[in-house]
Order: C-alpha cells, then structure tokens, then sequence
C-alpha cells in the first residue's frame, strides 16, 4: 500500500521553484537575494529556512539553468536566465518546476 505523502516533497518543491522563478520575473531586472525570496515564500505558506532556499537556487541553477546565481557574504543573489522565462511563458518545460497556469482571457 502506498503512503498518503508519497511524491508530496517533490511535488512541493517543484511548486517553490516555479514561485521563484514567478518571483524574479516580477522584478525589474530579473534579480533578487535569497532573503528577500524567503520573504515571498512566507507568503505562500512556505515557511522553510534560508539554507532550504538556497537549495532550491541552486537546483534551479545547476539543474534547469533557470537562473544565475552570485555569492555576496551568506546570501545568494539569484538572476532569471532566459532558460527561465521560457518555462515560465510556456515555451519550454523544465522537468522539477511546476507548469504556470495559463493566462485567463
């Protein structure tokens, strides 16, 4: 018999990397650092600690190239790449990175 909660972790963290990505692309220039990011998760109902976040950066870095990374001191400065508004449009899939729903007309 299989567990109620089985596959629940990676199917949360998918749904936290797309929040991420959602939330770059709402800045400016494409960038923010990961205390500011937890900061947003938090209001997701995301409550994790920094070194979870940075976990999740760094998948999306080395995994997806979804983002580009810059250490400053202890935090992680994380930067959209063009790999990351493509999933996030919809041009691309990345596999680990929930879908974005599609626009409502």
């Amino acid at each position: 018999m299989s567990n109620l909660f089985d596959g629940y972790e990676n199917h949360f963290n998918a749904d936290v990397r797309l929040i991420i990505l959602r939330t770059l692309s709402e800045e400016e220039d494409g960038r923010l650092n990961s205390t500011m990011i937890t900061k947003v998760l938090e209001n997701f109902a995301v409550n994790r600690t920094r070194d979870y976040v940075h976990t999740q950066l760094r998948w999306l870095q080395k995994q997806a190239q979804a983002v580009i990374l810059t250490e400053v001191g202890t935090v992680l400065v994380a930067e959209l790449t063009q790999q990351g508004e493509d999933h996030l449009t919809r041009k691309t899939v990345i596999e680990g990175i929930n879908q974005p729903s599609r626009r409502k007309a």
